[in-house]
């Protein structure tokens, strides 16, 4: 039996979707993508398009390579080497994607993300690393449709024990070919990133020699679809399965997201175990993308590697993909695993480069060299939430307050709380608020949490994520183009699942199983702990941070195509908020430092 099959049957409410083929598809038709297996020359300075990079070396273009699966089927891949490996064998880095080899790109997104267009050769997939740089760096990409999509064969699933079994072919196949040095590793963001973890966590391979997962996730339950263990982004993982274009048939994540709500066989199926991973990593993570920050960190943190290393950049990962410099740093890695090359790497690399966000007053901490996350100099400090005021305060409230907001609907207001910083302030690691909370209306309550900053007046804060030719205030309102701030969710009847054994011995990150729930009886007040994703944030003398509570997801949708129509959450009436007295509503915040070094 084979593990589609294997799946199937032990998940038998699993439903597919019959996904529109690739010359029909709108987001695929303009790009006439076709199925035509050739072997084309791409000599040096050869242009896709004009205004794009050149092709700075001569090139072997393998369109629409046979892979074979171990179940028979096959999946397409275009191989992308240079000219003089057919003599000097390389690497292969493998770009494993649903996405289309060489279709889509980010010329969609708002100024390219702030990708000069001559940064790109249009041979990339969407994500992945651009073939016109790196096979002049020596190496060989190649860009798979993972099964089920565009021309590949079978049934798609979202990661999972068949996407890692499929990327082990891979590895054997690529490992074998005449032209590769028998190294292969891995590259890319996001999806690309999560298929590395995915892989690396389930099975292992001894031609595998490093992965650059740029930021991805590796708990897709948590971390993108039940957040918190409610509904989250169903608009996205709606619109995301009816992206892929292919012939057979694709997992109905949405109707997974709705039938399983706690987590279960079938999350555990797609959920990645970093300990499990022991090859050499280069994490690369953020602190404004909403879908990775936390996946980033956490497989930095817990991957059993002796060699791992994480850059925490202060961009948007787009844009790191493909800036100059950070392709030569990573092309550092990859040339010592990949190629054996003693060049430094170890010696000279900090395990950890941090960067904190200014949020567009005050300048950056760009890439400051640390050892770990959270950093052994972290001091936790309490500030105290009082409703009276709404404000925040570095000592307990003595009188009991309360305030309340309309729960349900996108449009609901939030209950907002200021902080103000007397001196300059570094935040990093992670925050956590304790709040007592109740609903007369329900049994259960979908609770969202938000740090912003604020400036001396109060008024909330963004920053721009990439260089663009406008200011902060005229850039679009989306999680792709602004920095916002990290948020924290949790559905309070999930409280009844806190596992302390996961959870941190400080108790500042606090992990839910989400395998049960206990409701609430209406009008109970009951004490909600709730762990923000990682942030970093430095503060000016008389800038604030604010803590706001709702109902529903509290900062921008990541493009404007993304933004929800109607709200995930299955809220009821009013929520209220105690604080005071024996009610220690607070916030506990990880300083890093009162000084800028």
């Amino acid at each position: 039996m084979s593990t589609t099959e294997k799946l199937k049957a032990r998940f038998p409410d699993l439903n597919f979707v019959q996904p529109i083929q690739v010359e029909y598809h709108p987001r695929y038709k303009p790009f006439n993508v076709e199925f035509k297996p050739d072997h084309v020359m791409l000599p040096k300075g050869h242009v896709k398009e004009e205004g794009r990079r050149k092709i700075l070396v001569d090139s072997v273009l393998d369109r629409d390579t046979k892979i074979s699966l171990r179940d028979g089927l096959h999946v397409f891949a275009d191989i992308f080497r240079p000219a003089s490996s057919d003599e000097t064998k390389v690497p292969a880095v493998i770009c494993w994607s649903p996405y289309g080899k060489s279709s889509i790109s980010i010329d969609n997104i708002w100024h390219r993300s702030g990708v000069p267009k001559d940064w790109t050769s249009g041979y990339e997939t969407f994500e992945g690393l651009d073939p016109a740089d790196w096979c002049r760096r020596g190496y060989a990409v190649v860009n798979v449709d993972a099964r089920g999509c565009q021309f590949s064969e079978g049934t798609y699933f979202f990661w999972g024990e068949q996407e890692a079994e499929d990327i082990y072919d891979t590895i054997d196949f690529l490992s074998k070919q005449p032209w590769c040095n028998g190294s292969v590793c891995m590259g890319g963001n996001s999806y690309l990133a999560k298929a590395q973890v995915n892989f690396a966590s389930k099975q292992s391979h001894h031609a595998l020699k490093a992965l650059a997962p740029w930021e991805g996730f590796n708990d897709i339950y948590r971390q993108l679809l039940r957040r918190g263990g409610f509904a989250m982004n169903n608009t996205f993982a709606a619109r995301y399965q009816w992206a892929i274009a292919g012939k057979h048939e694709v997992e109905d994540m949405a109707k997974m997201v709705r039938t399983h709500p706690l987590f279960d066989d079938y999350w555990a199926d797609k959920y990645d175990e970093v300990s499990k991973i022991d090859v050499p990593l280069y994490v690369l993570g953020s602190f404004n993308n909403p879908f990775h920050v936390q996946g980033s960190f956490d497989t930095f943190r817990r991957a059993r590697s002796t060699k791992k290393w994480m850059r925490v950049h202060s961009s948007f990962e787009w844009y790191e993909m493909y800036e100059p410099k950070s392709n030569n740093d990573l092309q550092r890695f990859f040339d010592r695993y990949c190629k054996g090359i003693m060049n430094g790497w170890e010696s000279d690399t900090p395990a950890l480069r941090l960067s904190i966000y200014g949020v567009g007053s005050i300048p950056n901490v760009v890439e400051r060299p640390e050892t770990e996350f959270p950093l052994a100099r972290q001091r936790l400090d309490t500030l105290y939430l009082d409703a009276a005021n709404k404000t925040l305060h570095d000592s307990p409230r003595d009188s009991e307050s309360s305030i309340s907001h309309e729960s349900h609907g996108l449009d609901s207001p939030s209950s907002d709380f200021i902080f103000k910083f007397r001196g300059y302030t570094e935040v990093a690691g992670y925050a956590k608020v304790r709040l007592w909370m109740s609903c007369k209306e329900k049994d259960d309550m979908d609770v969202v949490v938000q740090l912003r900053k604020v400036d001396s007046k109060g008024n909330l804060l963004a920053g721009l994520n990439f260089p663009a030719p406008v200011p902060e205030s005229e850039a679009p309102e989306g999680e792709t183009a602004k920095t916002y701030g990290p948020q924290g969710f949790l559905r309070a009847s999930s409280s009844a699942s806190r596992d302390e054994a996961l959870s941190s011995p400080d108790g500042q990150e606090v992990f839910y199983r989400h395998d049960c729930e206990e409701k609430i009886a209406p009008g109970t007040i009951v004490p909600l702990d709730i762990t923000l994703w990682p942030m970093g944030m430095v503060f000016a003398a008389g800038e604030g941070i604010m803590v706001r509570v709702a109902g529903h997801f509290l900062s921008e949708p990541t493009v404007e195509a993304m933004r929800p129509q109607t709200t995930d959450d299955e809220n009821v009436g009013q929520h209220h908020i105690y604080t005071g007295g024996k009610y220690d509503s607070s916030l506990i915040l990880p300083v890093v430092g009162i000084n800028r070094v």
